[in-house]
């Protein structure tokens, strides 16, 4: 039996968790970039109802003292954000007449 990445009380979005749990903001823009919505889609469909639940889970805890299950949990909720526009507005991953413009960030948030 593997183990898992979230919380028990989010097992329901376990599924996602292998590919959606990213901490860098460039992997999961590239995980945007790679997916389709069907499964963008799929994934936010899942996730929103359960947003504020994860938020005030993760919220009982400190930054510096969160644990691995929790990180994953507001890992999820970052590509969650990383998703809606595509899912809500554009209807494609990418920003509509970009063309090959991308995003690469150089400085990371710490954790």
């Amino acid at each position: 039996m593997s183990a898992t990445l979230l919380p028990d009380e989010f097992a329901d979005l376990e599924q996602f968790a292998s590919v959606w749990c990213l901490s860098t903001e460039t992997e999961r823009y590239d995980r945007r970039l790679g997916s389709t919505m069907t499964e963008m889609q799929r994934f936010y469909d899942a996730i929103a109802p359960r947003a504020e639940d994860a938020l005030a889970y993760c919220d009982k805890f400190t930054i510096d003292d969160m644990p691995d299950d929790a990180k994953n949990l507001m890992y999820l909720l970052y590509s969650m954000i990383q998703v809606s526009f595509p899912v809500e507005v554009w209807s494609q991953p990418r920003i509509p007449d970009t063309g090959s413009a991308s995003l690469t960030c150089v400085i990371e948030p710490g954790l």
